[in-house]
């Protein structure tokens, strides 16, 4: 295969890739990174980089879509960014700590936790209408946002937030390890602990990806692991496709999210699970 054509191939994959990250809230990554180290034989440490640059492509393109509707719940991204953050540059110093195989095996341990935490909850739960959680109420951490799909106003309470501070630290350092954005880990907390509707966690989730990334992004180019030709056309195709995806967000039921959310992941943590043992 020429360069070009990896290149035009990559990009066209990154596309779905972005489309997916957007809709459920994993960023590009949790598609790049399988693909790159699958089909392609890159070094995934290699293919973590290049899906590092993905994530903040993907944030850039579906979180701007995301607060311009209101989706988003800016005041709990930010506030729970401070633990994502301080995970994200712990996991990317521990990268050069951990061989490949254990990278594999533990990528696909947080997708399987994942899709099974998920798919548990496939009866959406009451909103919550009041909460009691301290640091929920004095930051103000509720939000409404417009469902398309069922054309009303969605008001909700946040509750749950240490909970969820203690699982955002571990997505951070997850995001750095794997480079899947930690959105696997990211919308479980707001959804599953912290009580969020499935739609407010996905575009939360995207504007958070973004950040998290960039955090350890710097550490993974002084190592010289991010590759041009493979970062570029991968985060132009994952930008393109998280564009996409944020219009479709809207207008897609809450469980066909969810389900579309639990098969992407079991699919890839068996694929992942066979590489980093088998490998």
């Amino acid at each position: 295969m020429s360069p070009l054509d990896l290149v035009v191939l990559l990009a066209l994959i990154s596309i779905a890739a972005g489309v997916l990250g957007s809709l459920i809230g994993l960023g590009g990554g949790v598609v790049v990174v399988p693909v790159l180290t699958l089909l392609f034989h890159v070094d995934i440490r290699l293919a973590i980089g290049a899906s590092i640059v993905s994530v903040i492509a993907t944030s850039s393109g579906a979180a701007a879509a995301y607060v311009r509707e209101r989706m988003t719940n800016l005041r709990a991204g930010m506030f729970l960014e401070i633990a994502t953050t301080t995970g994200a540059v712990t996991g990317a110093y521990l990268t050069t700590l951990l061989p490949a195989s254990v990278l594999f095996v533990l990528f696909g341990v947080v997708l399987a936790y994942s899709a099974v935490a998920m798919y548990r909850k496939r009866h959406e739960a009451r909103i919550l209408a009041t909460s009691s959680d301290r640091l929920a109420n004095y930051f103000d951490l509720h939000g409404s946002y417009h469902d398309y799909n069922l054309d009303e106003e969605v008001d909700y309470k946040v509750t749950g937030t240490k909970i969820g501070l203690g699982m955002m630290y571990v997505a951070g350092l997850v995001s750095a390890l794997l480079g899947i954005g930690s959105g696997a880990l990211k919308v479980p907390a707001m959804d599953l602990a912290m009580h969020m509707p499935m739609k407010a966690s996905t575009a939360t989730s995207n504007f958070m990806i973004g950040v998290t990334a960039a955090a350890s992004a710097g550490v993974y180019f002084a190592r010289g692991q991010i590759d041009p030709i493979i970062a570029a056309p991968v985060a132009i195709g994952v930008l393109g496709g998280s564009l996409i995806g944020s219009r479709l967000l809207g207008r897609i039921e809450s469980k066909t999210i969810r389900l579309i959310f639990v098969v992407v992941l079991i699919v890839i943590s068996i694929e992942m699970f066979q590489r980093g043992i088998f490998s």
